[in-house]
């Protein structure tokens, strides 16, 4: 490669970032890790749990349980809602393709993705398959794979989205090499390696979103493509090993026009990231909840019905705009779950856009496309100017049929870092995600194990009412 091209500035100013990130990987300990670090990763572990048995349940996970089933699979970690077990890799696609199956996972906004819907499954399928795992050593490679998955994907920033790559699918896989590199104990140059394989096999299209089942599984392949890379990496399989610096087929070259490499190493090990994760109170992109909280602010405020808007505008990031305000046909639940209008519309005629609105049999409810018709979205300068951290801010400007003109903006919506969920809050949501496959005194078990993970010497018992879970 030419000294002056601008990838080479990418391989210089990355210089050696993952080397450091397999170093920092290798080397975590549950001793490192903050209280208050430990705590959020304790509520996450929760949410992501809730969030596998739901997805589990529904139609486009079952149709991938079932083929993995027919494969077949040494007996080594638990398909949640199966009632079978398999192999490492087989395991971590069905259960992270249910943890990101219905759009409720966690969220860190700064690198565009969900990491914990890679990196619980991932380490709980490790700590099982090793066994002699506690629990706090899931909660530690949890944290592996969250502060190195979302640097890589702020170094990439918002250029690899609009590139139309997917980050659950190609960012993914180095959160769940690391979160598998930790808790199968690796060496750092193991873990190298690891990272090398994983990332190698990043993949993932955000045509997906527009009305396609594959979407779900982006988040299962990066899983599974972790795995791969640290058993592989284990028995001495090499990888690209400057992989995300590398000036030419490296991650933040290929998949990013504009990488801020720096964001990389910056602050890994010192400033947690996984403090910024923050969780979905509704089961659609994180890119419209702002919009929709405000939206049902509004209508309660001023004691509206859908009835008495005659027109509806939200203007927005350029990145929400292009990731969410596309025309809605009803295609499928992805796509309505993708869809700024359809969430307003929902908030509209329900006050509520969660579980019950997002199912089949409403993606073409008159009332719904009706208010449909009477919205539009544009781009904001002023949202826009603020840049990436702004992404999820609106404004609304809602017109009544009787003349009046009501405005509302909003910057940070429930459940972000800046406006956080109340434990209470997180339990609800936690207790109506697993009503479908767990009893209420198994729910009540699972909150009280997952408060106490880090006193948590073995994960059998919390392994064991995870493999009871059944479809209801």
């Amino acid at each position: 490669m030419n000294d002056n091209s601008e990838s080479s500035k990418v391989s210089a100013l990355a210089k050696d970032a993952t080397w450091k990130l397999a170093q920092f990987t290798a080397g975590l300990k549950f001793a490192d890790l903050p209280p208050e670090v430990v705590s959020h990763v304790k509520r996450l572990v929760l949410d992501s749990i809730g969030c596998s048995l739901h997805g589990a349940t529904l139609p486009w996970t079952r149709h991938l349980i079932d083929m993995i089933r027919s494969e077949g699979g040494t007996p080594r970690a638990t398909v949640l809602c199966g009632g079978y077990r398999t192999s490492l890799s087989q395991a971590v696609l069905a259960n992270s393709s249910a943890a990101h199956a219905f759009e409720f996972d966690d969220t860190h906004k700064p690198s565009f993705f969900h990491p914990g819907s890679i990196c619980f499954p991932v380490a709980l399928a490790c700590a099982e398959a090793e066994g002699a795992r506690n629990g706090r050593d899931i909660i530690t490679a949890m944290v592996a794979g969250y502060e190195v998955g979302t640097r890589v994907g702020m170094g990439a920033t918002m250029s690899l989205f609009f590139r139309g790559w997917h980050p659950q699918g190609t960012t993914g896989t180095f959160v769940a090499a690391a979160s598998a590199a930790n808790i199968l104990r690796l060496s750092p140059e193991q873990t190298l390696d690891a990272l090398g394989i994983a990332g190698t096999q990043s993949a993932g299209l955000m045509s997906a979103q527009e009305g396609a089942m594959v979407k779900r599984m982006h988040s299962g392949r990066a899983a599974q493509s972790g795995i791969y890379g640290a058993l592989l990496a284990r028995r001495g399989y090499s990888g690209i090993r400057n992989i995300v610096e590398a000036d030419f087929g490296g991650f933040l070259t290929t998949l990013s026009d504009k990488p801020d490499p720096a964001r990389v190493t910056q602050g890994l090990g010192t400033e947690w990231e996984t403090l910024v994760v923050g969780f979905k109170p509704y089961p659609s992109v994180a890119s419209i909840h702002a919009a929709l909280f405000a939206l049902r602010e509004l209508m309660q405020e001023h004691k509206l019905v859908a009835d008495d808007i005659a027109e509806l505008h939200a203007g927005v990031h350029k990145m929400t705009y292009v990731h969410c305000a596309w025309e809605y046909n009803a295609q499928d639940v992805t796509a309505a779950q993708m869809n700024l209008f359809f969430g307003l519309a929902a908030i509209a005629v329900d006050g509520d856009a969660s579980i019950n609105q997002y199912r089949e049999d409403r993606l073409r409810d008159p009332r719904i496309l009706d208010v449909i018709k009477r919205m539009k979205a544009d781009i904001d300068p002023e949202i826009d100017g603020k840049g990436p951290g702004n992404r999820h801010a609106v404004k609304l400007t809602l017109r009544t049929r009787d003349g009046r003109t009501l405005r509302k903006e909003m910057t940070n919506s429930p459940g972000s870092p800046q406006c956080p969920l109340t434990f209470e809050q997180i339990v609800r949501k936690f207790s109506t995600l697993a009503a479908h496959s767990l009893p209420p005194a198994q729910i009540e078990r699972v909150v009280e194990m997952t408060q106490n993970l880090d006193r948590m010497d073995k994960i059998d018992d919390l392994v064991d009412v995870l493999a009871q879970a059944r479809v209801t």
